[in-house]
C-alpha cells in the first residue's frame, strides 16, 4: 500500500529519530491492519516516523521510531529485550547514499513495499524521496517487520528490523539469540562468534 501524506515536510535528520518501547497509540496519517497467524499487528506511519502495535496471545506491544520532542532515548544500533512472555530484537543502521544512489534506492524500496499485502509506505509531499516505508511478515512463530525511514536532504536512509516471539518460541541460550543480528549489533550488545544477517543489507525479493 502506498500513499502520500497528508502532512508537510519537515527538515528533521536521522540523529533526530528516537526509540521506545510501550508508548500509547500516537496520531497516524495512515495504518495498516493486518491479521499474521493469529497476531494482530497495526502498522502506522507517523508525521515524523512510524509506530508499530502487536497483540498476539502471549501478550502485546508498542513499538515507536520517531522524532519525538523530548525524548531521552535515541535510535540505538540494537536491543535485545526479555519481558514476561515474550522477547523483543530490535536493530537499526544508517546508510550514506550519493543522490543518484538514493533515488534508486527509493524506486526500489517504494516499489517492494507499495506492491506487498504487508507493506506500507507513506511519500511526504513536495519531496519525491522522502518516505517512511514498513514491511511486516511471521517466520516461526515470530513476528518480524523492517522500516526504511529517508532523508534526502542529508543522504540518509535509516533502516531498522524487529523480531518478537514468545519466549518458548526463541527458545536459544541469550549468545545463540545475540547471534542473529547483525555485527554493528553484536559489537554493541555483546560478543560472539555469529554471522551477519544479510537482511539487514537492503530489501530482498
Amino acid at each position: 500500500m502506498l500513499t502520500t501524506l497528508n502532512t508537510s515536510y519537515t527538515d528533521t535528520r536521522a540523529a533526530d529519530l528516537a526509540w521506545a518501547l510501550g508508548r500509547e497509540p500516537l496520531p497516524a496519517l495512515a495504518t495498516l491492519d493486518l491479521e499474521l497467524t493469529g497476531a494482530k499487528l497495526q502498522l502506522r506511519l507517523l508525521g515524523a516516523s512510524h509506530q508499530v502495535l502487536l497483540d498476539e496471545e502471549w501478550g502485546s506491544c508498542s513499538e515507536t521510531v520517531a522524532c519525538i520532542p523530548g525524548s531521552s532515548t535515541p535510535l540505538p544500533l540494537g536491543v535485545a529485550k526479555r519481558i514476561g512472555d515474550w522477547e523483543y530484537e530490535f536493530a537499526a543502521r544508517v546508510e550514506m547514499l550519493t543522490p543518484g544512489s538514493f533515488a534508486g534506492r527509493a524506486q526500489e524500496l517504494l516499489a517492494l513495499v507499495s506492491g506487498h499485502p504487508h507493506g506500507l509506505a507513506g511519500v511526504f509531499p513536495g519531496s519525491p524521496h522522502a518516505f517512511t516505508a514498513m514491511l511486516a511478515h511471521r517466520h516461526e512463530g515470530q513476528v518480524h517487520w523492517r522500516t526504511w525511514h529517508a532523508y534526502p536532504q542529508d543522504g540518509q536512509l535509516v533502516a531498522t528490523r524487529t523480531r518478537v516471539g514468545a519466549r518458548a518460541a526463541a527458545g536459544l541460550p541469550g549468545q545463540a539469540r545475540t547471534a542473529m543480528l547483525p555485527d554493528r549489533v553484536r559489537a554493541a550488545i555483546g560478543p560472539d562468534g555469529a554471522r551477519r544477517d544479510p537482511a539487514d543489507t537492503g530489501p530482498t525479493r
